[in-house]
């Protein structure tokens, strides 16, 4: 693969199929691109594809000799990647390529996400696919679309697209864990319409920002005490509303439903007779937020600049019932599990806040294991905004994924990492969500288990993959697919 900046990695092939993958715009919802990559991939390769109304493809291989008797074995990854970018890099998701690079024992992206989530199964899935020299039972590989932003290829993944009853999805960012179940979540929107009112006389206009911050996923993250750029921002807008008399006339912060705010900003007006006394305010209070915070993000930046008087403001009224929403709107672990250790139960995220004409907008995340304790942390979320007028709708929500112990490909997995790796797996189950939740509900006894190489930082441009896991999620997948029993 002439000018690689990859291949040199092992295992080589797979790592230069990620970067072929790294070259073809996948953003949520968009994935026409990929999904004509795996296509022509398909036909290069003389493989069996189809796909189903939503888009999700299924590329089929046949058992190499002497395996036609074993079990058909589904891999499954999603084709969509989290889009995120830090401030001031020019990329266009859908039309730039990712641009990796090697830093040290990891790969991460330039300035954006690097879609090793899921671009790493995508390629560990191809590099099986292509391969003439593996021994292994029939396999479907299954690539389903849309998964960061409503899991929409999983939920209209259509009865009888599957052959297969055991099913490794290749989507989870842990090395030497194996995960056999996972949280169930939804959305909570909620909108707040307001009037557009002239800006006061003898005002000045000022910009706040609140960048550097980690982000990361909101459910795999979000008991690591990482700050919330909204709610760092919003206690600053809310203590200067307080003291003095500001008018909000923009606000935004956060980008995606499962995501932590990595970054928000605002525009507000203020007398100018209290422009120094609030100004002193903001960086007191964001030099306490700085220092109560800074040994796990190190990187927060907190900065007031004066800007361009506004055209317009958010009327007082709503400014006020939004800002004290926000400061009330609970974010991070609600509860633990009782039954697993250091699992988190139940959390919620307060994913972002942006401005429109005609109404603010809120989005907020749920997950919990347990269906009660979704539905509760969504109803707490809605309690707060209805309280301050705004108007609250529930998502859809997913299902979550019950841990099966006595599971079959468990056994087997577990036996073939202790056998390469000379140390037991952890089995755990997931805060995350994942597809095998809403694959189980349409395939019942589909028997799934979930695992990856690590991955640190997704959703963000922090986003990165450790390079020595990679060859050992290769490793364990290859002993897996020769060592499933026959049916």
């Amino acid at each position: 693969m002439e000018n690689s900046v990859l291949g040199a990695l092992k295992p080589r092939r797979l790592w230069e199929l990620f970067e072929e993958i790294c070259k073809v715009p996948r953003p949520s919802k968009k994935e026409e691109k990929i999904l004509a990559f795996l296509k022509e991939f398909a036909d290069k390769h003389k493989l069996e594809c189809k796909q189903d109304k939503i888009g999700n493809l299924l590329i089929t291989k046949p058992a190499t000799a002497g395996y036609e008797a074993r079990p058909t074995i589904v891999l499954q990854s999603h084709v969509d990647m989290v889009c995120e970018k830090n401030e001031g890099v020019e990329h266009d998701f859908d039309k730039d390529s990712i641009k990796p690079r090697i830093d040290g024992e990891w790969v991460r992206g330039t300035g954006t996400t690097l879609g090793a989530d899921d671009g790493i199964g995508i390629a560990a899935q191809l590099a099986i696919l292509e391969a003439d020299d593996l021994e292994h039972g029939p396999i479907e590989c299954l690539f389903t679309v849309d998964e960061e932003t409503g899991l929409t290829g999983a939920f209209n993944l259509e009865k009888g697209f599957l052959d297969g009853r055991i099913l490794l999805n290749l989507d989870s960012e842990d090395d030497g864990e194996l995960f056999i179940g996972c949280a169930g979540g939804t959305d909570t929107l909620v909108t707040f319409a307001y009037e557009r009112v002239k800006t006061e006389v003898d005002h000045i206009a000022f910009k706040l920002s609140v960048t550097g911050l980690k982000g990361g996923h909101s459910g795999d993250d979000i008991d690591k005490k990482r700050g919330n750029a909204i709610k760092i921002l919003n206690r600053l807008l809310w203590n200067a509303e307080k003291m003095y008399e500001i008018r909000l006339a923009e606000i935004k912060g956060g980008n995606l439903h499962n995501a932590i705010a990595r970054e928000a900003f605002a525009t507000f007006t203020i007398p100018k007779r209290h422009k120094n006394a609030c100004s002193e305010l903001i960086t007191s209070l964001g030099d306490e937020i700085k220092k109560a915070v800074r040994s796990m993000e190190p990187d927060l930046k907190i900065e007031l600049r004066e800007a361009v008087m506004p055209e317009c403001l958010i009327d007082y009224d709503t400014q006020n019932r939004l800002l004290n929403a926000l400061y009330a709107c609970p974010h991070g672990v609600i509860a633990m599990s009782a039954e697993i250790p250091d699992l988190v139960e139940t959390s919620t995220n307060l994913a972002s806040v942006k401005i429109t004409p005609q109404e603010i907008i809120v989005v907020t995340s749920q997950r919990s294991s347990l269906e009660t304790g979704k539905r509760d942390v969504a109803d707490m979320v809605a309690s707060v905004f209805r309280l301050a007028g705004g108007k609250v709708k529930h998502g859809d929500g997913y299902p979550g994924w019950t841990p099966n112990m006595d599971s079959a490909i468990l056994g087997v997995m577990k036996k073939s990492y202790e056998k390469l790796f000379g140390e037991p797996p952890k089995v755990l189950a997931i805060h995350a969500g994942l597809e095998c939740g809403i694959i189980g509900e349409k395939y019942p006894g589909m028997d799934m288990i979930s695992y990856g190489p690590t991955i640190k930082g997704a959703h963000s441009p922090d986003e990165r993959i450790e390079i020595s896991t990679v060859q050992k999620f290769w490793d364990l997948t290859l002993d897996v697919l020769r060592n499933i029993p026959e049916a």
